[in-house]
């Protein structure tokens, strides 16, 4: 910051200055300039503050990319506090991504969602390396959300307080003022940082962000008419020569030599200059937020005083501004009579308008507008999809979709590797509407190659316009190797098995976040024997049908690493048609079905999956997980059991525990209860700690492997999440087996 005798020299210079220009009568107009800077921007909410708490009044507001979001804002009408309170709870992880909120997309779309870490489109007959920069549909609806009380002010001159912000033309390499059109689009354009964030084409140009050439706009609040400028930067220049250590550093040093000359000359035009100290973070630091913007708070309170005295400087010169600051306009609907769509190749209109649900002559507010917007996005036909608003001489408006269409078919690549199941490649296609156009059909095959072989084939078909009622068929063939263990949980033995599934199900869904429905099923087993094992050993084939009932929900934040939601899986069904050809043995030794008091008639069967977050703070989530398998009148013993063990799902009828190897022990009734507490020290390291308690053996009438008892367990996981996926290291351990046992997990199993 400058010196404060400098600053109140200043102060005290605004009579003098007065008096020596007695021609004018009017108070001095004071613009404010904030700097760009990614994350570390938001710390321009603790100058504006400062800033309100003085009373000073703000006639012009500049900004280049986060500056010119928080200016923006602030121009619009909101007061810093609600800034304050928007930049706190906004999911900025969400934000700065491509990824969808998992609340968009119906039930049927969740479980695919964002599984494989890279997707190449099919485009021109050919598949196509992904960008890798965001388009961020999030970002665009929420940024329209919070200056929809503005639409129809199309010169950001008549906004309550006068703004512009400043972009950088593609082609040509210079500054572009933006001072009027679609405000969504002019900010969203001031923060396209190259290679990060898609360009966006405005006003016939190609911008990038502003602040490649005028991260510091002070000289354009200068030529809007301000006389006093205060400046808020954040951008710490370039980069001492001992921090320059690797190419890429050296090609962004290159980059901003011009910026930073040009910072340095607009620095010296504000008549109070806040430079903020914020070297601990970086351009990326949003899961910082609150400690930036904490900073800010504090640098406000230090700069409170000189606020305070110019304000009051100005009041005793030129009498206290009886006029109130003009608030954010008061817009909380608008009716919509009339409608256009840009941007519609593959898809048609009435396609796009039934996924959006849309109908004229209807009032919609922001929000409501926006949860439209999302059912379409979560179809995964659109991949981005913005709207502007234009008044109409009735008072009324007419609304234009800019859409912008996934290719219909993607191949998916994911890389998974467990402890359990060995390192694997899954692959993925994907298509809509691949036997018939706009019949909103999703067809997808995946294959896992590795270690344990497998193959599943799926066509899910919409039967009704609003995606509520669907049909899903299924084939899935694996082969999945088992390790048997002894009743001391010590490994013993080893088995194949190869699986076949057909199903079929049909499915209603009367919100985004449940469904419930019917199926059947067909499976076939077949079991191989590897290495002979000490206990009961099964050799021989099976097959059996299954008719079921399920009921399925899901509110959870995202997919991987979710902080708050509920996840419910339950099945009640029948198994019945058994055809067993299996030989048992048990120490080497052949044993009858008989012997064992194992029968192959019909059962019932019951699963349930419950998991709850619940975000204890912003950093901390506390997890509810409770998981049960429970077949009734079951007499055919290990065939149909539930085996216990493992921190992710890899196998049908697995019940997950933290202590023990997956189907370390199994049983035809069991039931886990796990608690366990998150942190998350970075943006994407978290620590997790895990304490269960399971149930088992507690139906009579099922054949059982002993009598009813329990087992505990604990883990202990360090996750990091990047680009392959979430891998997680543990350290599992279990008062039954008095071992310490160590899990690997990476990537999203098949």
């Amino acid at each position: 910051m400058h010196d404060n005798r400098l600053i109140l020299f200043i102060i005290l210079c605004v009579p003098f200055f007065a008096v020596a220009q007695p021609a004018r009568h009017t108070r001095p107009h004071i613009g404010v300039t904030l700097s760009g800077g990614g994350a570390k921007g938001l710390a321009h909410i603790g100058i504006l503050k400062a800033i309100d708490s003085a009373g000073l009044k703000i006639d012009y507001v500049t900004g280049t990319s986060m500056g010119s979001i928080i200016g923006a804002l602030y121009a619009s009408g909101y007061t810093a506090d609600s800034l304050e309170k928007i930049a706190r709870t906004t999911n900025w992880d969400l934000m700065m991504s491509n990824a969808a909120s998992l609340h968009s997309m119906g039930m049927e779309e969740k479980e695919e969602y964002d599984k494989y870490a890279i997707e190449l489109p099919w485009v021109n007959s050919g598949f196509r390396l992904p960008s890798g920069m965001l388009e961020s549909e999030e970002l665009w609806l929420k940024f329209s959300e919070f200056f929809f009380p503005v639409y129809k002010m199309k010169d950001f001159m008549k906004f309550p307080k006068k703004f512009r912000c400043i972009a950088t033309d593609v082609s040509s390499g210079q500054a572009v003022v933006l001072d009027r059109g679609e405000i969504v689009s002019a900010v969203r354009s001031s923060m396209a940082i190259p290679s990060v964030f898609t360009a966006v084409e405005y006003q016939g140009r190609k911008l990038v962000d502003g602040g490649i050439v005028r991260n510091f706009p002070v000289h354009d609040a200068i030529d809007m008419g301000a006389d006093f400028v205060i400046g808020s930067n954040v951008s710490g220049g370039l980069l001492p020569a001992e921090k320059i250590n690797n190419v890429f550093q050296i090609l962004l040093q290159i980059a901003f030599f011009r910026e930073d000359e040009n910072t340095n000359k607009e620095k010296q035009l504000c008549q109070v200059l806040v430079n903020h100290q914020l070297e601990n973070y970086t351009m990326g630091s949003f899961s910082s937020s609150d400690e930036i913007i904490n900073e800010g708070i504090e640098a406000g309170r230090k700069m409170y005083p000189t606020f305070k005295k110019l304000a009051d400087s100005l009041d005793r010169l030129y009498g206290k501004d009886t006029v109130p600051p003009t608030p954010l306009p008061q817009v909380n609907e608008v009716k919509i009579t009339d409608y256009a769509i840009e941007g519609l190749h593959r898809t048609n209109r009435y396609f796009f308008l039934s996924l959006m649900q849309f109908a004229r002559n209807k009032w919609y507010s922001a929000q409501s507008l926006n949860d439209h917007i999302r059912v379409a996005f979560g179809t995964r036909y659109y991949k981005k999809i913005i709207y502007r608003l234009e008044p109409l001489t009735d008072s009324t408006a007419k609304i234009i979709f800019t859409a912008e269409e996934h290719p219909l078919t993607f191949a998916k690549l994911g890389i998974h590797y467990n402890t359990f199941s060995g390192i694997s490649l899954i692959g993925n296609l994907t298509s809509r509407d691949f036997f018939v156009p706009y019949s909103r059909s999703r067809s997808l095959v995946t294959v896992n190659i590795g270690e344990n072989m497998r193959l599943r084939a799926e066509h899910l078909q919409y039967l009704d316009r609003l995606d509520r009622i669907s049909i899903n068929s299924l084939l899935q063939l694996e082969q999945v190797g088992f390790n048997t263990y002894n009743n001391t949980s010590e490994r013993d033995g080893v088995y194949q098995q190869l699986y076949f599934k057909a199903e079929a199900n049909f499915s209603a869904s009367f919100t985004r976040n449940m469904s419930l429905g019917v199926g059947h099923r067909f499976e076939a087993f077949h079991y191989t024997p590897g290495i002979s094992t000490n206990n009961l050993e099964v050799k021989g084939s099976n097959q059996q049908h299954n008719t079921y009932a399920f009921y399925k929900y899901n509110s959870l934040s995202n997919g991987v690493y979710p902080h708050k939601g509920v996840k419910i899986n339950l099945e009640v069904g029948g198994v019945y048609g058994t055809s067993p050809e299996v030989d048992f043995y048990r120490t080497g030794k052949a044993v009858t079905a008989d012997s064992l008091g194992f029968n192959y008639g019909a059962f019932t069967r019951a699963t349930f999956t419950f998991v709850h977050y619940v975000p204890v703070t912003k950093r901390v989530t506390l997890i509810e997980y409770l998981q049960a398998g429970v077949n009734f009148n079951d007499k055919q013993g290990p065939l149909n059991a539930y085996y216990v063990g493992g921190l992710s799902t890899e196998f049908r009828n697995q019940i997950l525990f933290a202590g023990l190897n997956e189907g370390t022990t199994y049983s035809s009734s069991v039931a886990n209860f796990q608690l366990a507490l998150r942190y998350q020290m970075y943006t994407n390291i978290f620590i997790t700690g895990r304490a269960n308690l399971l149930y088992r053996d507690v139906i009579t009438s099922n054949s059982r492997i002993g009598k009813a008892s329990y087992l505990s367990g604990y883990a202990l996981t360090f996750g990091y999440n990047f680009l392959l996926g979430p891998l997680e290291i543990s350290a599992m351990y279990s008062e039954q087996s008095k071992k310490v046992i160590p899990y690997v997990n990476l990537g999203i199993p098949f």
